[in-house]
């Protein structure tokens, strides 16, 4: 009878589980120019404030992954997540908005949303 019960138990989980929506995933790759920098040094000190503003201000993941030895480009990886699409879209315009107004040029902005659970 308790097996009967757990196994209930867990069929009855994984349904809910199923049919609970997850959230989406926003993946803003961005590359960005800074054109009146001159070495690796000042670079850095760009990347990592751009960084700190991005995770503090949209609670973003973000990471450098291209452009590493340049001194005036970097790529960048920013990830967000929310419960609703229409929310993930208008934090990811913000992100954009943001790092079109600092003082380095935002070349490009690619976005891509990923939903959890879909292939």
């Amino acid at each position: 009878m308790r097996r009967q019960a757990r196994r209930q138990n867990r069929v009855e989980r994984r349904r809910l589980n199923s049919t609970v929506a997850s959230g989406y995933v926003g993946i803003l790759t961005v590359e960005l120019h800074f054109p009146e920098n001159g070495s690796l040094k000042g670079k850095r000190r760009h990347v990592k404030s751009a960084k700190a503003q991005l995770q503090g201000r949209f609670g973003a993941s973000v990471a450098e992954v291209d452009h590493h030895d340049l001194w005036q480009r970097s790529t960048l990886a920013v990830a967000c997540t929310t419960r609703e699409h229409s929310e993930l879209q208008e934090l990811l315009a913000a992100v954009v908005r943001y790092l079109g107004s600092q003082e380095w040029e935002l070349l490009r902005a690619d976005r891509e949303v990923v939903v959890p659970g879909e292939r």
